[in-house]
């Protein structure tokens, strides 16, 4: 192996790499033994010479070490093989039987700056480190070697590139994808488009919740807000609710809803509305003075986008949340369940909680808790590392 430059870090910044948080930033740096490259491979060790790990070096970004391994070991296409192949063995004990799955979840897989996600043989790639764009062909060539996939996509349209100095591309890497593919979502027919749709395609990382909602959707009358493909709504309906009732503000993602109800036999029972949600909600709740808002929900699921960016926006979020559940509540009927998610990593599950019961106490209403969600095992949570754990969920029952 060629010699590499050594990163020192300060006094003190060593304990969170030793405790298994691969991020080294800036200011955590104590001096280089020579200047590295942007995207080279660099040693980081304590400021006592101890070595921590290997990772790759970029100084346009605030994270300037992204550590991979504890071991002094050369990042090259063996090294990628056998660590997707631990990640892939992970989802095939976690998700058996699944065919659509995140195989690689960056952090949680230990290959910082790289997601791939698979949906039934079309991978989706994202390279959001500049290290892992600049390997972009061993890993793609990797991926070729142990899924065979029948096209390979990047999308890369995201904001966290430009913090690695990175432009916004994407397209086709290898194979052909002509238009959307069918995905299969436990046992659930949904049509994607993974060139142009939201996030890579869907949400993988609510797969499992989607089957663990539909369990109260039986004989039910369904409120799915923000159903983007009908994730929720058609997983209601084949449970066996009487009708479910699906809003978006994407007239895109609702055709492509109305498809999957189609293609599943489920159009029967799902109608769907293009609408913004707080505007359709405050719609539903509005009543004249001495009237009362009369509920006619027996099941209401609120799975909304990302509300906060960043830490500064977290307490206009919180009244966001606060807001749909309040209007939620007066439309949901005693007995009935309320479940309700937040996929922002800045608004944790106990700032969450307090912003439903906050809801809960101004309506007067009590709730009762029946269950606890979070993100699907192919989204793994690393408790060391924070920004693995996004996602969290309730369900409540409506007492009174």
């Amino acid at each position: 192996m060629s010699a590499i430059s050594t990163v020192i870090l300060k006094p003190g910044e060593a304990d969170r790499i030793v405790a298994g948080h691969p991020w080294v930033y800036s200011g955590a740096i104590l001096r280089a033994t020579q200047p590295p490259a942007d995207g080279d491979l660099v040693l980081v060790k304590d400021h006592r010479q101890r070595l921590l790990g290997t990772g790759f070096f970029n100084s346009r970004s605030k994270i300037a070490v992204r550590v991979l391994t504890t071991e002094h070991v050369e990042i090259d296409r063996a090294f990628f093989s056998k660590r997707i192949q631990a990640a892939l063995a992970v989802r095939q004990r976690h998700l058996p039987g699944a065919t659509s799955f995140r195989v690689v979840n960056a952090e949680s897989d230990f290959l910082s700056g790289l997601i791939v996600d698979k949906y039934d043989d079309v991978l989706v790639v994202q390279f959001t480190s500049l290290g892992m764009d600049q390997r972009k062909a061993a890993i793609v060539g990797t991926l070729q070697e142990l899924f065979t996939p029948r096209a390979i996509i990047e999308r890369a349209d995201m904001g966290s590139r430009k913090f690695e100095g990175l432009e916004g591309t994407g397209g086709v890497l290898a194979g052909e994808l002509p238009g959307p593919v069918i995905v299969n979502l436990n046992g659930l027919r949904f049509e994607t488009d993974l060139a142009t749709g939201h996030k890579t395609g869907l949400y993988l990382d609510q797969q499992l919740n989607y089957a663990h909602v539909a369990r109260f959707a039986k004989d039910a009358n369904v409120l799915d807000c923000f159903t983007f493909l009908g994730g929720f709504a058609l997983h209601a309906a084949r449970a066996g609710a009487k009708q479910v009732h699906a809003l978006d503000q994407s007239e895109d993602a609702l055709a492509a809803a109305r498809r999957n109800a189609e293609a599943n036999g489920l159009a029967d029972r799902c109608a769907f509305e293009t609408a913004n949600v707080f505007d359709w909600l405050k719609a539903q709740t509005a009543v004249a003075p001495h009237e009362k808002v009369i509920p006619r929900y027996d099941l209401i699921v609120l799975d909304p986008p990302s509300f906060t960016k960043n830490r500064a926006s977290v307490p206009d979020a919180l009244r966001g949340y606060k807001e749909i559940h309040v209007r939620a509540l007066k439309l949901l009927r005693s007995g009935g369940v309320l479940a309700t998610f937040c996929c922002s990593h800045h608004v944790d599950a106990g700032l969450f909680l307090d912003s439903i019961l906050s809801a809960a106490y101004d309506q007067r209403r009590i709730l009762r808790r029946v269950a606890i969600y979070g993100q699907s095992p192919d989204h793994p949570v690393i408790p060391m590392i924070p920004e693995t754990e996004y996602l969290k969920g309730y369900a409540f029952e409506l007492v009174r």
